[in-house]
């Protein structure tokens, strides 16, 4: 089946205007009644087809009645719903919730992500997730508990089984992220999580020199209706890229780790060997 044209704007946007229909209890038809709207200009709302103007989007938002901040986030992506790939600038730090990932993250059916420096997200435990944000000072003590359950709970999408690859490299092992026995404890779970069969832990080690992915970590997540998306996270800012090119030369980036990374067997006793 080939994939549908949208882009990571337009999914979000959608995402978002039908959580505020539905917290109003009402159906589409009903609002569509109460604000004097055809049924129809709702459906072509949701599918790009255009008819809505940003202060008719505005009006619908309000009798929603959803939080400001939200409903100005929504207008603000509506006017750039049909552009491919998104600069996203967050302030001092990445947010407590990184949204974009996260609704990415429930509908992929596959992760592939490169971590050259330290331990993958989605395969940190909490100790690790704090000494994290502790070594980040812009991060205020009062969020380090959020973000540390934000991150457990984006570990949910192990339950469903996805399917994913993690290019760890060797240096990540030996980083003394929290101390030595948080980092024992760190790479003891990593162990445990090798052994389940969607999950492909492989180590580039160190002695394989200069590699491809010396610019940084990302991850790419590949869909079933979707075409495949590229997330980069910087320090106060974050990269989601979709257009084909840039999407092919990530890919590359892979397809050169897979080469010179350990197998999963290999990867296994390098583990083992740092964690003793």
């Amino acid at each position: 089946m080939p994939k549908r044209f949208s882009t990571a704007r337009g999914r979000e946007f959608g995402d978002g205007v039908r959580a505020a229909l539905s917290a109003t209890g009402m159906s589409a038809r009903e609002i569509c009644e109460k604000i004097d709207w055809d049924p129809g200009k709702l459906s072509d709302l949701f599918n790009g087809k255009g008819g809505c103007s940003e202060l008719d989007l505005a009006i619908l938002l309000s009798f929603c009645r959803i939080d400001p901040a939200e409903r100005d986030h929504l207008l603000s992506v509506f006017r750039k719903t049909d552009m491919k790939d998104w600069w996203q600038q967050h302030g001092a730090t990445q947010p407590v919730r990184p949204r974009t990932l996260i609704e990415h993250l429930t509908k992929a059916k596959k992760f592939i992500g490169w971590s050259p420096l330290a331990v993958a997200g989605l395969l940190q435990q909490p100790d690790y997730i704090r000494a994290v944000c502790l070594a980040t000072e812009k991060i205020p003590a009062k969020e380090i508990e959020e973000r540390v359950v934000t991150r457990l709970a984006m570990q949910e999408v192990f339950r469903r089984r996805l399917d994913c690859v993690f290019y760890i490299h060797e240096q990540a092992l030996q980083l003394p992220v929290g101390g030595p026995d948080v980092l024992r404890a760190q790479l003891h779970h990593l162990l445990e999580m090798w052994v389940r069969p969607y999950i492909d832990i492989r180590i580039v080690p160190t002695d394989a020199g200069a590699h491809a992915g010396l610019a940084g970590p990302f991850t790419l997540m590949e869909f079933d209706r979707i075409e495949p998306v590229v997330f980069v996270e910087a320090e106060n800012s974050s990269l989601v890229i979709e257009g084909p090119t840039a999407v092919t030369g990530y890919q590359d980036v892979l397809k050169s780790l897979d080469r010179i990374a350990l197998n999963a067997e290999e990867s296994r006793e390098r583990i083992s060997t740092h964690a003793t």
